[in-house]
């Protein structure tokens, strides 16, 4: 990657230049190694003066679908830019692309929804004689049966499934902890991930309670949680613009299509506010109109 040839004077330059503790620079290196991270996936080795500021933008989309928050997006792109900053002042180029980059206003933007049709398309396009075909099954039947993120996904521990309760414990964000029902089918496809893949697995010792586990032994990451999803999109034929939020967003619309509590909803989300649950439940004014209607004592007219 030939922006890593700049890696090493970047980290001077925060350290002489810019003066800055030894944490705040290996952030601002860990988020200028998610761009590299992110020009790998794409197959695209640029020079400096070869990003666009239109790259700039898809990394930001990208970021937001392997999950980044906003929060953690906009400072990432802080850090993006200050690597320009040090290339402008080393007259390495003479062009900053993140100048008309603003703040992840993308990250607002809702995911599509998958239909019943297409997540079964998605899981029949899976190889399952391939070494991580009933991995990649397992856990996508468990994204859409319990509406994880997908951090909370490639956290998740063995000891926290509780197979004859019909439950997982889940640690969501600020380390809060929810219990979430989990599906017949789910279920099904992790008794044959165990049986058939991961049991004969030689597992990395700090992987030992992790459910899924890479071709290595050793937990999975977002990247590649996104990278399978894509694949399997591409596969299948489907045009829109999947992630692994979509599977989150289509189990809360599903679930309210089908008629169950948004109180429900939200709680098996982890979401604190009931606002947020409604935005991501497609809950449309004619049907918060028609319960009205129905049901509040005071909306009937004689």
């Amino acid at each position: 990657m030939k922006l890593n040839n700049y890696r090493k004077g970047f980290e001077s330059f925060l350290k002489l230049e810019r003066s800055l503790a030894n944490n705040s620079v290996e952030a601002y290196l860990r988020d200028f190694d998610k761009f590299t991270q992110f020009l790998e996936l794409k197959e695209f080795n640029p020079s400096p003066d070869e990003v666009s500021d239109e790259l700039i933008s898809e990394f930001i989309q990208w970021l937001y679908e392997i999950g980044i928050a906003a929060r953690s997006q906009a400072r990432i792109i802080s850090g993006l830019k200050a690597f320009y900053r040090y290339l402008i002042m080393e007259d390495i180029v003479v062009k900053n692309p993140t100048d008309l980059v603003e703040g992840p206003k993308i990250g607002m933007k809702l995911p599509e929804v998958l239909s019943l049709v297409e997540i079964d398309q998605l899981i029949s396009a899976i190889d399952l004689s391939s070494k991580e075909g009933e991995r990649n099954r397992a856990l996508l039947e468990t994204l859409y049966s319990c509406g994880l993120r997908v951090s909370e996904l490639i956290g998740l521990q063995l000891s926290n499934i509780l197979f004859d309760e019909g439950f997982i414990k889940v640690l969501g964000k600020g380390n809060k902890e929810r219990i979430v029902p989990i599906g017949k089918t789910a279920k099904k496809y992790i008794h044959f991930y165990l049986e058939h893949r991961r049991n004969h697995q030689e597992i990395d010792k700090d992987a030992v309670d992790i459910l899924f586990l890479n071709n290595r032994g050793k937990q999975l990451t977002r990247v590649m949680i996104f990278t399978i999803i894509k694949r399997l999109a591409k596969k299948a034929g489907i045009q829109k613009n999947i992630s692994p939020h979509t599977f989150r967003h289509s189990f809360a619309t599903h679930l309210v299509d089908g008629g169950a509590d948004l109180r429900a909803v939200q709680e098996m989300l982890g979401h604190e506010s009931i606002t947020t649950t409604e935005i991501y439940t497609h809950l449309d004014r004619q049907y918060l109109k028609d319960a009205i209607l129905q049901h509040h004592p005071r909306a009937q007219i004689n």
